[in-house]
């Protein structure tokens, strides 16, 4: 048969997309990306937020309309938004064929062939066992890949919905880690992007303490130009894991390290183990002893309990901390959350002005670290010749894949997608970097 993979959402639930596609192919199947015309098309959705499970049922609508022309056999639909909604998906929504939760990945290939023989599965296994060691088939493009070392998690922030949806915290083993790393760099891949829900209690629950520095260790001695983190949580950024990051040359200084909030009350509210003040004096710790650090992080507008005063301390502390890199969301009130229920909910319009004003103020502080690199020579990694702009894009380290800006540079020859090279930056355009190629 021939199978189309489409996957929304993070980049870990595009791993485990990977890992079907590679289950499919290996079963003597098609792996296409392209719906029209296959047998089956399986989406993998990501449910997290209304505006993730908005973009979910609209591709289920658009793959419906492509069976209603007869240009596709069947669909299946998979991920978090199958296991939020087992029983309203198939209700709600006839167009789906099957449906399968997060636990069940590795049913893939049953469920492929159940369903294009006419059957409707329904696979939810259990979201806290599920195996992870799989073979992949690598979609980002062959300089870049993504090495998940985790599954789930156990911070149980108030707002979130994922442990309901992905389970308990679940380490890979260093050894199968390392073996799939050591398969990545064999196929040329350059920048390994070190995933996982929350990078920074890594091994815990199987060596019984925190692992993530000795894994990166490891993982520096292989032969990567580049290892970028994400994500990072405070209360367990040790000086030893902050030793590593900045002594390692193959570690880009970039730290992704989600923070939500600063009030002290909003922070206790949303479950998280950090007060503002401990996180405002490791973010100077980190600029201390990284230097050139670039800091990213996610901030939340309208919790519950969120007045003019705890708004103000959040816009305060994006001025005086400077983060190069943020992005601002408005709070969701998701269903099966503790803050969905809380009291003092926020008017979602007042939520929304301050997500705006946010935006706006963190676009200054962006512009201004634009500005203070002119003049400056950065490493980048050229992905390709860009006709819209009329010469090449590519990434520093202070910029990664899909989420952040680009550096648009011209060069005399032909520079292959995947190569580093040394651009002078001489401009700025619309939050993005330009220069010149250094020969």
């Amino acid at each position: 048969m021939k199978v189309a993979f489409i996957s929304l959402g993070c980049a870990k639930n595009l791993v485990n997309t990977e890992q079907m596609m590679a289950l499919v192919k290996d079963a003597g199947h098609t792996v296409t990306g392209d719906p029209e015309g296959a047998d089956v098309a399986v989406l993998n959705t990501c449910g997290f937020i209304d505006s993730a499970k908005s973009e979910a049922i609209q591709n289920i609508l658009e793959l419906a309309q492509l069976k209603d022309q007869g240009k596709l056999g069947k669909l299946l639909v998979a991920g978090c938004l199958s296991q939020r909604y087992q029983d309203e998906l198939t209700k709600e929504m006839p167009e789906v064929d099957g449906v399968m939760g997060t636990g069940s990945y590795t049913d893939i290939v049953s469920a492929v062939e159940d369903v294009a023989a006419g059957g409707h599965p329904r696979l939810f296994g259990d979201i806290s066992r599920t195996y992870e060691d799989g073979e992949r088939m690598v979609t980002t493009p062959s300089y870049t890949a993504f090495l998940k070392i985790a599954e789930g998690c156990d911070n149980r922030c108030s707002f979130c919905i994922i442990p309901y949806l992905r389970g308990r915290y679940r380490s890979r083993t260093m050894e199968s880690l390392l073996e799939e790393a050591r398969g990545l760099a064999e196929n040329g891949v350059q920048e390994l992007i070190v995933i996982a829900q929350d990078i920074t209690r890594y091994g815990i629950d199987l060596y019984k303490k925190p692992m993530l520095a000795e894994l990166l260790k490891e993982l520096c001695k292989l032969p990567f130009h580049w290892i970028r983190l994400h994500y990072l949580y405070p209360d367990m950024l040790s000086d030893e894991l902050i030793d590593v990051i900045a002594h390692e040359r193959k570690i880009v200084k970039y730290i992704d390290i989600p923070l939500q909030h600063i009030n002290d009350r909003i922070l206790k509210a949303m479950n998280r183990r950090s007060t503002g003040a401990e996180i405002r004096a490791l973010l100077a710790k980190l600029r201390d002893r990284i230097p050139g650090v670039v800091l990213r992080t996610s901030l939340i507008c309208g919790l519950p309990g969120e007045g003019e005063k705890e708004f103000e301390e959040l816009c305060e502390f994006l001025r005086e901390s400077k983060i190069e890199r943020a992005g601002i969301f408005q709070f969701s009130p998701e269903e099966g959350t503790p803050a969905a229920v809380m009291p003092d909910q926020v008017d979602p319009e007042t939520a929304k002005r301050r997500v705006e004003l946010l935006v706006e103020l963190q676009s200054r502080v962006m512009d201004a670290w634009n500005e203070d690199r002119l003049g400056e020579t950065l490493e980048v990694l050229c992905e390709g010749f860009d006709p819209d702009m009329g010469c090449y894009a590519g990434r520093s380290y202070a910029d990664s894949t899909d989420i952040d800006n680009h550096v648009y540079f011209t060069a005399a020859g032909v520079i292959p997608a995947g190569t580093f090279v040394n651009v002078r930056i001489t401009g700025t355009q619309d939050g993005d970097l330009t220069g010149e190629i250094e020969e």
